[in-house]
């Protein structure tokens, strides 16, 4: 396989750099205009979780690299016991994501059933 030129990489690293800029530029022209209190604010923060939701859903159900290898249980499970908690101890987010890590990692440990 050829090595990529020089030019190559400068064009890919240049097309990285204005598509990052590009939004920046937006945020800091448009971030001084809006109030936190703006409606498009509140879409922001639900954009952003869905996508946060979304990534660890993904983790949970269709898990790359060494994830993969762990049962689909053990993942299932720890994340249910972490939203458990998280909701029993008045939406404590620390300790939610304790408890799952713990249960996770107790069960590998321990050696539980594997399919």
């Amino acid at each position: 396989m050829a090595e990529p030129s020089a030019l190559y990489l400068i064009l890919a690293l240049a097309a990285a750099a204005v598509a990052t800029y590009v939004w920046r530029a937006l945020g800091v022209a448009l971030g001084g205009r809006l109030g936190a209190t703006a409606p498009v604010m509140d879409w922001i923060g639900c954009v952003a979780y869905a996508l946060l939701a979304g990534l660890i859903l993904r983790m949970i159900l269709l898990p790359a690299g060494p994830l993969a290898d762990t049962p689909a249980l053990a993942r299932v499970g720890a994340a249910g016991l972490a939203v458990a908690v998280f909701f029993a101890t008045r939406r404590n987010v620390a300790l939610g994501v304790v408890a799952g890590t713990t249960a996770f990692t107790l069960w590998l440990w321990i050696g539980g059933p594997v399919p």
